[in-house]
């Protein structure tokens, strides 16, 4: 009877040291901050590198990380939003796949007393309050960029006229309109520069290499002096069609991107490609920071900007710091 006794004792001791752990445990899951992150796809290096510093920043910061992967569908990304709003996430992250159609969904986040930072990418809005805050590039000063680099590059030619195609992303995406507004605003008025056409890339290598075929089949490598491409992964596409066709990149045509990923850094070293305009995917640190303060009901900028620059053949392209990510 003592032996049962005294058994009985050691499981109920047992028992409450169990209990003891699982509410220590919960208590900490309960108090961690979590963040619902919805990335719009994996369409380039760009975003697999912007989904890693994502996830990188987290775990340093110690916060839990919920992310859905939008696979270029805006429901999708509606979707996942309202699964964060379910679930009771601390603040919600996403880059939007276009800039319109989100006030029902974000009211709803709004409604639910959840901050909502827009990463990479703004949305067209009425009501500014239903995002807290905005981190991602200036793209309308990228486009700019892009824009003066041509102007120096044509004087330093000598050119009287360039016939110019432009390689658009996703239509009606922020950095869409924004890069072609920024790079219309320094030519327009440089009587030397047309853009004879302009078409749509969505951002894909594929797609770029479809609208390379499109432009060259239609106008022919005579007729075309420039491309400026709105991202890397298109301007890539294009170049493996250039090669293809024999016509010589970087020199029978003028390439100017956006990004500045390692593959298309590195063809501008090797003089297939002219200009490259920097766009960090490396927001990861910036968003965090900036969760962090909202739990702590601190206030936070509107909108962050991270530092950028460009890259071209005018530059020593033996220093260090021209490298791609």
């Amino acid at each position: 009877m003592k032996k049962v006794s005294a058994l009985l004792a050691v499981l109920m001791f047992l028992l409450m040291l169990t209990s003891c752990g699982v509410q220590k445990e919960d208590e900490s899951v309960h108090n961690a901050v979590v963040v619902g992150f919805s990335q719009l796809g994996a369409e380039s290096s760009w975003r697999i590198a912007n989904t890693a510093s994502m996830e990188e920043a987290a775990k340093a910061a110690g916060f839990g990380l919920m992310m859905e992967n939008a696979n270029q569908k805006q429901e999708k990304q509606i979707d996942a939003i309202r699964s964060f709003i379910a679930y009771q996430v601390d603040v919600i992250v996403f880059s939007p796949i276009v800039e319109n159609g989100w006030d029902n969904v974000l009211n709803e986040a709004k409604k639910a007393g959840i901050p909502v930072i827009l990463m990479d990418r703004m949305i067209e809005t009425n009501d500014e309050t239903l995002y807290t805050s905005y981190v991602g590039a200036d793209f309308y000063a990228e486009g700019k960029r892009a824009g003066e680099y041509l102007i120096r590059k044509a004087n330093a030619m000598g050119a009287e006229h360039m016939n110019i195609c432009e390689i658009c992303g996703t239509a009606d995406s922020t950095p869409m309109r924004d890069r072609q507004r920024g790079f219309m605003d320094v030519i327009r008025d440089d009587p030397r520069f047309t853009v004879i056409e302009s078409v749509d890339g969505d951002f894909l290598r594929s797609k770029g290499e479809e609208c390379a075929v499109q432009l060259l089949d239609k106008y022919g490598e005579d007729e075309i002096d420039v491309i400026y491409s709105h991202n890397d992964s298109m301007m890539l596409g294009v170049l493996d069609i250039l090669e293809k066709r024999n016509v010589n990149p970087g020199k029978d045509i003028i390439l100017i991107t956006v990004d500045g990923e390692k593959e298309a850094v590195d063809a501008l070293k090797a003089g297939k490609i002219n200009c490259v305009v920097q766009c960090t995917p490396k927001l990861g640190d910036a968003v965090m920071e900036l969760v962090r303060k909202l739990k702590k009901g601190e206030s936070i900028t509107k909108i962050t900007h991270p530092e950028e620059s460009a890259f071209t053949d005018f530059d020593d392209l033996q220093d260090p710091s021209v490298e791609g990510f």
